[in-house]
């Protein structure tokens, strides 16, 4: 009698793998390419696994699958005009599937995301970037309304005086009791004269 087949799935695998070649990585131990970044005469050379960049990069498994045989166990990648920092959080992402940027520099990352074509990067800093946006334009929504009800506040506080204006009779020779003046309107006077 046959067993049905049962599935053996690990959730915290993919993580462990990340872990374990990013300290791999950080150790110099495994890495058989060599990437050096340059950017206004400043110049950084990162040592990282050549399957880790071709499986998050497409600029990378061209490179790779295009090298010829004869390049020896090592070889080297030379990128112009990317930034020592921007390469770091590069690797840190791909390696970590993670990384912290400030903001100004979400639009640099998803530049070195398009140059390098890593979609996962791309897609993370293109998300990163609509929430940002729709945060400034909630923040803008909310001044305005703020702005709006404060200007309403104000018109309801310049219409009441104006309307207390009207109930008192536009004669103003008009006395009003407790002031010292008779309770007698004009008419009173009129007959006293």
């Amino acid at each position: 009698m046959e067993s049905n087949p049962v599935l053996l799935e690990s959730k915290s695998s993919p993580i462990n793998l990340l872990n374990e070649m990013q300290q791999l990585r950080l150790l110099g131990h495994l890495c058989d390419v060599t990437v050096s970044v340059e950017y206004q005469g400043v110049r950084a050379e990162f040592p990282a696994h050549k399957a880790v960049l071709a499986a998050t990069s497409k600029f990378f498994k061209e490179v790779f699958l295009n090298e010829k045989s004869g390049d020896g166990p090592r070889s080297n990648v030379f990128l112009n005009e990317v930034q020592v920092a921007d390469f770091a959080s590069f690797l840190e992402f791909v390696y970590t599937a993670r990384v912290e940027v400030e903001e100004d520099r979400v639009q640099r990352m998803l530049e070195i995301a398009e140059k390098l074509k890593c979609l996962d990067l791309s897609e993370t800093c293109f998300q990163l970037k609509k929430q940002m946006l729709e945060s400034v334009l909630l923040e803008l929504q909310n001044f305005s309304e703020s702005q709006n009800s404060e200007e309403e506040s104000a018109s309801h506080l310049s219409v009441a005086p104006a309307a207390e204006a009207k109930r008192d009779p536009p004669d103003s020779s008009m006395a009003k009791p407790g002031h010292g003046a008779s309770t007698e309107g004009p008419a009173a006077k009129s007959k006293e004269k």
